[in-house]
């Protein structure tokens, strides 16, 4: 059985790209293109691995974590931040909002399979 990534986000090639990605490499997807229905998702099929875009339409990447952590249900899922935003300041906030790491886009093709097999092997901190 593969495990089930969860994405979020709303670029349609950042979108397929990953799941295109993902899916070649053994994993299976569900996509939501926006905060909202990516919490849905999360409680509805509690996948192994959150990959979170930070600028959505509404509600944005850093408060659906928070809705996500507060949830006893979806809380230990680990969550990583999918961003162009790469600063110094943006890595800091994203670590401080208690996201499991992340992951700069445009993603690295050769990379990202195995940036994503890292991020389930850890797991929740």
């Amino acid at each position: 059985m593969s495990d089930l990534i969860l994405l979020v986000e709303d670029n349609e090639k950042n979108m397929k790209l990953a799941r295109d990605l993902l899916q070649y490499h053994g994993f299976t997807t569900v996509e939501a293109t926006n905060a909202e229905d990516g919490i849905v998702l999360a409680k509805e099929r509690s996948p192994k691995l959150v990959l979170m875009d930070i600028q959505l339409p509404g509600m944005d990447g850093v408060a659906a974590l928070e809705h996500l952590r507060g949830d006893p249900n979806t809380s230990r899922i680990p969550i990583v931040a999918m961003t162009a935003s790469v600063m110094k300041e943006d890595r800091e906030r994203f670590d401080k909002a208690g996201f499991d790491g992340f992951i700069t886009k445009p993603i690295d093709v050769r990379a990202f399979p195995q940036q994503v097999r890292d991020a389930i092997a850890k797991g929740r901190a």
